[in-house]
């Protein structure tokens, strides 16, 4: 019988950290000077990376859109981290100011309010600074709004366009609408909350009534919701709930071969005028108002090309 070998505790090697496995011990160390732009949460504060944590208790300082709600996630996770306040109110000064720090030797993170900083937020001005002075820009990403909405609205992912928020007024609002009636892609965009059932009426209006769409209300956090179906429905179902309130992701199926139609910006005046008129049963008084509204010209200019046209 052979004897049992025994090992010697003092000679085995220490086993490392599971997150840690995956890398040299190298790659944990920062690299040095640099922007760091992390990625932050959009609700759950368990949507952080391992990484992210660490940058941020490794970095000299931290730019945030709002001190007071990056607060919440330092204290969440006892960073301790200095913060300074960076916004799009300040941003054309303390973009220079932060690239002289980065010159100077310091490790500096960029974060948002939530999600990767960059993306419908501050952060265009320091990092594009940032890259002109040869200062690396490194990201470490993480939690996405749109992104996480998209590959749960059901819409197919394989080619999609994310546009930021929508036009605040009707006419621009609508003109991109039609710029998208007969895409080929998923769109996504941020919408306010107090704006969304008048979007819906347009979506509806420009794109039609049955074209397949997705909202996605509070994503991650404790009420999130996909709202499902045709543009009419779902408009119909938020209306009567009265205030519709939360985040909002917006998404729109692309154009199916049933839809596909002349679209109203390649229409002139008169030819919308009456095509209002007669799908809306209204009078010309009211087509141009409405069609001056979607074009975003004057009542009286519509009415100049309304009268050359017919």
């Amino acid at each position: 019988m052979k004897a049992s070998r025994s090992i010697d505790a003092s000679k085995r090697k220490p086993a490392r950290p599971a997150h840690d496995s995956l890398l040299p011990p190298a790659a944990n160390a920062l690299p040095g000077p640099a922007l760091y732009l992390v990625a932050t949460p959009i609700g759950n504060l368990e949507d952080i990376t391992l990484r992210a944590l660490r940058v941020l208790k490794e970095v000299d300082l931290i730019a945030c859109e709002d001190t007071r709600q990056t607060q919440k996630l330092l204290t969440h996770y006892g960073i301790q981290t200095r913060t300074v306040s960076y916004h799009e109110h300040n941003e054309m000064t303390k973009a220079a100011e932060l690239v002289v720090d980065l010159e100077g030797g310091a490790k500096i993170a960029l974060v948002t309010d939530a999600g990767s900083p960059g993306i419908s937020d501050p952060g265009f001005r320091l990092i594009s600074l940032a890259i002109r002075h040869h200062v690396p820009v490194v990201p470490i990403p993480g939690a996405s709004a749109y992104l996480a909405a998209l590959v749960a609205s059901g819409l197919p992912t394989d080619s999609f366009r994310f546009s930021g928020f929508l036009p605040a007024k009707t006419g621009q609002r609508r003109k991109l609408l039609e710029s998208i009636l007969e895409s080929p892609r998923t769109q996504v965009f941020y919408e306010a909350p107090h704006r969304l059932l008048e979007t819906l009426q347009d979506v509806a209006a420009v794109l039609g009534p049955e074209r397949h769409i997705v909202v996605a209300r509070e994503v991650t956090k404790l009420h999130e919701e996909f709202l499902r179906g045709r543009a009419d429905e779902v408009f119909e179902k938020l209306k009567s709930r009265g205030e519709v309130k939360g985040e909002i992701t917006l998404l729109i199926a692309k154009a199916e071969a049933s839809e596909l139609r002349l679209a109203p910006a390649e229409l002139s005046i008169a030819q919308r005028v009456r095509e209002v008129m007669t799908s809306d049963k209204i009078d010309e008084k009211a087509a141009l108002k409405k069609v001056a509204k979607e074009r975003g010209i004057g009542k009286s200019e519509a009415y100049r090309e309304w009268q050359r046209g017919k």
